[in-house]
């Protein structure tokens, strides 16, 4: 008797294994522009401001990313760890960057030691997850500046001079963490305005019982411009006068005549008006004195009191 006889036939099919999937790692930043606007050097005071560093961080797998902000100098330059905007003629205006509000902490680089210390962070992303964050530049234009001329300042940030770099293996700060150099751009500015202190010592003519001779005081005006700030320093009539030289002091209706000069041969009257009787000078960033030559010429004497007259000093710049 025949049997059928049945052999299984096994088919195969060989497949290959689907591919690992590739980690992918990245970070990237931008940096605003500092700008500190409209600075009077002659305040002596500092001028703050703020700019922001922008950082975003994507992982395919998740990922702790550990951070080193660089910022070296910029194209002013420093010097002795102090940064320097550059404006007209290339005078320079000092101003740095700080990791702290209280600007206590100077923020460097790791190529620029003497500007600071580099900001180090840890971002830590999830699986294919991205995460940003920032972090303020606490900026700041040191004081006791009055030297500095008006016009606007600069420094540019590009390149090697602005530098983040980041790994996703262990690190506690920026030490030797050059992995990944990613630059970014930035500029900073501040617009130094042109502007003008003034103070006025008073002029006394003591006592005289007659006036049958020239009366002789001298005064002063302090003038603090800014450097190569032009000006024109102004005198008025005072209260009741009509010029110059024939001011009046008053007490009562009785009045004593003087006049107020910019020389001391009291030969060049002192007044209001500019390009005519007005004292001119440049601002050198410091005081500078001037003298007021009073004097009370020979004329009837009036009732014996104090008389007085109030004059108002104008610079115009």
């Amino acid at each position: 008797m025949l049997r059928p006889v049945i052999i299984p036939l096994l088919f195969m099919l060989l497949l290959p294994m689907s591919a690992v999937a590739q980690v992918l790692n990245n970070c990237s930043f931008s940096v605003t522009n500092v700008n500190f606007g409209n600075v009077d050097t002659l305040t002596s005071g500092a001028v703050d401001t703020t700019g922001n560093v922008n950082i975003t961080c994507n992982s395919t797998l998740g990922a702790t990313f550990r951070i080193c902000l660089n910022l070296n100098a910029g194209t002013g330059g420093s010097t002795s760890g102090v940064r320097h905007m550059l404006g007209p003629d290339n005078a320079r205006l000092n101003y740095n960057f700080f990791q702290d509000a209280a600007r206590a902490t100077p923020w460097g680089s790791r190529t620029q030691s003497a500007l600071g210390t580099p900001v180090f962070l840890q971002l830590s992303v999830p699986i294919l997850g991205s995460v940003s964050t920032s972090r303020t530049i606490y900026a700041r234009v040191a004081g006791d500046q009055q030297g500095v001329s008006p016009g606007v300042y600069t420094s540019t940030f590009a390149g090697a001079n602005v530098e983040l770099n980041w790994r996703t293996t262990s690190a506690a700060s920026c030490d030797g963490l050059t992995q990944n150099p990613t630059n970014s751009n930035f500029s900073v500015q501040a617009n130094v305005t042109p502007n003008c202190n003034v103070t006025a010592q008073d002029i006394n003519f003591g006592n005289h019982g007659v006036l049958d001779a020239a009366v002789d005081a001298t005064g002063a005006v302090a003038v603090n411009c800014t450097s190569g700030t032009t000006y024109n320093v102004g005198l008025n009539n005072g209260l009741n006068g009509d010029g110059p030289t024939q001011r009046r002091m008053m007490l009562g209706e009785q009045a004593i005549t003087y006049g107020l000069y910019q020389d001391a041969a009291r030969s060049q009257p002192w007044g209001n008006t500019i390009g005519s009787n007005t004292a001119s000078g440049t601002g050198a960033g410091a005081t500078q004195n001037l003298t007021v030559y009073g004097r009370v010429p020979s004329q009837t004497t009036p009732a014996p009191g104090t008389y007085t007259d109030t004059v108002v000093v104008t610079v115009t710049y």
